[in-house]
């Protein structure tokens, strides 16, 4: 596992915004198993269950409960910890509760952005900072050909929005702040829709068809003939911890945006990913909850990954279905484990789907 970045994260002190997340979680269990010592703030875990109290990351990791919103508290963690890199994924990251709660959208994904390059300006122990927004912060034009870094940024829904503005605060802070040979490297990371064990947020279309399954109730699909980038949560991981790795080397030569997108560069229809689901689950059913009235969604989205490839070396490991069938197997791991928690280590799970993709991964793949 540790081959894929060399020894770049043993004994490093690294900061997660939003470990409790379904990606933070993730993240964080990663970098523990390179050796990294790992700190996280964040809000409680948004989902009951969620992968971070599942794997009893508190008992492995450091962590520190705050809101991005409190300054003086993100500043002084940041001060205490003394990160070596930061990992920035906390975000309010719901498409359709970005509708209900606009307010608190902008506030955590745009202010949050800006307080967190605020107390990192105020530290000099941060090296690197890798922040996490989303393929949706393109203005969406629905194209059939991906969307590359150049384009232009945009937003028809406060989410996507609230994630092109933190974008361009990320790139004014960095011409503006971060511009000498000793200040941070600041990078910005795009990826696809990630799919993956542990994920129980509301509105996603992958953990809503777990939870029907596992009730043996229909899914219900809202947009079955959207097509989205799909991906394993390990593919963009890999491709974070491999910007991050190239921003302690090499500094502000790899400071700028990336992409991390799928293998399938057409994408996938909702349909085609739920019908896989309920074959690779064993059974099942779905049905159509489109609804005129739901807040307007855009019905192609796509990513284009080249600069990843060319300059970091990088590329996704999983097909969709291997994605799909990693997140079931997970999934199918957690019905055990909620029968007897006793006989199933969920955070071993999750470290033997790691070691699993990292095999995958051809030694040429994250050159450090």
């Amino acid at each position: 596992m540790k081959s894929l970045f060399g020894d770049c994260y043993e004994g490093l002190n690294v900061l997660i915004t939003g470990d409790t997340g379904f990606k933070g979680a993730w993240l964080a269990i990663w970098l523990n198993e390179l050796g990294a010592k790992v700190s996280g703030f964040s809000l409680p875990p948004l989902t009951q269950p969620n992968l971070y109290t599942l794997s009893h990351l508190d008992e492995r990791i450091h962590h520190v409960e705050g809101d991005l919103r409190d300054l003086n508290l993100l500043q002084k963690t940041i001060a205490e910890t003394r990160p070596t890199i930061i990992f920035h994924l906390a975000a309010q990251a719901i498409v359709l509760h970005s509708y209900e709660h606009p307010v608190d959208t902008y506030s955590s994904n745009v202010m949050g952005t800006i307080h967190l390059m605020e107390a990192v300006r105020a530290c000099p122990d941060v090296k690197a900072v890798v922040v996490v927004t989303t393929d949706k912060c393109y203005e969406n034009r629905d194209w059939h050909w991906g969307y590359r870094e150049n384009d232009v940024l945009g937003g028809h829904d406060p989410y996507s929005s609230s994630k092109a503005m933190a974008e361009l605060a990320v790139k004014a802070y960095r011409h503006s702040f971060f511009q000498t040979s000793n200040s941070p490297a600041l990078a910005t990371a795009r990826a696809g829709n990630v799919i993956g064990g542990g994920d129980f947020s509301a509105n996603r279309i992958i953990p809503d068809a777990m939870k029907a399954l596992m009730a043996r109730q229909p899914i219900q699909v809202r947009n079955p003939a959207s097509i989205r980038p799909w991906m394993h949560v390990l593919d963009p991981l890999s491709g974070y911890l491999s910007l991050g790795a190239q921003l302690l080397l090499h500094g502000h030569k790899y400071a700028d945006a990336w992409n991390f997108g799928p293998l399938e560069q057409r994408g996938i229809a909702v349909q085609d990913l739920v019908e896989k689901a309920i074959n690779l689950w064993g059974e099942g059913d779905w049905i159509d909850a489109s609804n005129r009235d739901a807040p307007p969604e855009k019905n192609m989205l796509r990513l284009n990954w080249d600069k990843a490839a060319h300059d970091l070396a990088w590329k996704p490991s999983y097909t969709w279905e291997e994605s799909l069938k990693e997140t079931v197997d997970w999934f199918k791991a957690y019905t055990l484990h909620r029968k007897d928690p006793h006989l199933i280590d969920l955070y071993g799970i999750c470290v033997q789907h790691i070691e699993q993709f990292s095999s995958k991964v051809p030694e040429t793949h994250y050159a450090v």
